[in-house]
């Protein structure tokens, strides 16, 4: 029998979890439509957007519908849609905004509750807004220990400039799709 050549497609949900404002929309703009948004229209619900990439799947060049779910950052609504909004998800980026140490301490909470809710998938962290260098308060290191120990990779990010923005997607689209292995 000849071996097939057709190319897998896969599908994977990533979740975007941060507090208000730190620039989950601002990140998925610029990583799905490559455009960046000044202007702050807080995230009604949850909003989904597609982006197909390239991954190895299971040692075989496959193609990843990457489902980026957006979700609105108040602490309110996580018990409201929670349940809805990580279910079934297969990866998250947790996003704080290094001008606001109190989103960086939040992070804690969403992976735990991440964790809670869908067990152990890859999760990478993102500082962002990385542009407004002489704002930040959240060292590089700080970012990199929690990193550490919450065992996930993370990136310096703008969404402004688009510094790391597909780099951090990349890397969690590859670590789903190591997990598929």
């Amino acid at each position: 029998m000849a071996e097939s050549t057709t190319r897998k497609h896969v599908k994977a949900k990533v979740c975007l979890v941060g507090d208000v404002a730190v620039g989950k929309t601002s990140l998925i703009k610029r990583y799905v439509l490559e455009s960046f948004d000044d202007r702050y229209v807080a995230t009604v619900g949850t909003k989904v957007t597609k982006k197909t990439v390239d991954v190895d799947w299971k040692g075989a060049p496959a193609t990843l519908d990457i489902m980026v779910w957006d979700i609105m950052g108040e602490k309110g609504f996580r018990a409201l849609l929670r349940d809805a909004y990580f279910e079934g998800a297969h990866g998250v980026l947790a996003v704080c905004d290094l001008t606001r140490k109190d989103t960086f301490y939040d992070l804690n909470n969403w992976v735990q509750m991440v964790r809670k809710q869908v067990g152990d998938v890859p999760i990478v962290f993102l500082g962002n807004k990385a542009d407004l260098a002489e704002r930040v308060v959240v060292s590089p290191e700080e970012v990199a220990r929690m990193g550490a120990i919450l065992g996930a990779t993370y990136f310096l990010t703008s969404a402004k400039t688009g510094q790391n923005v597909n780099e951090a997607f990349h890397a969690l689209a590859d670590a789903i799709s190591r997990r598929a292995e």
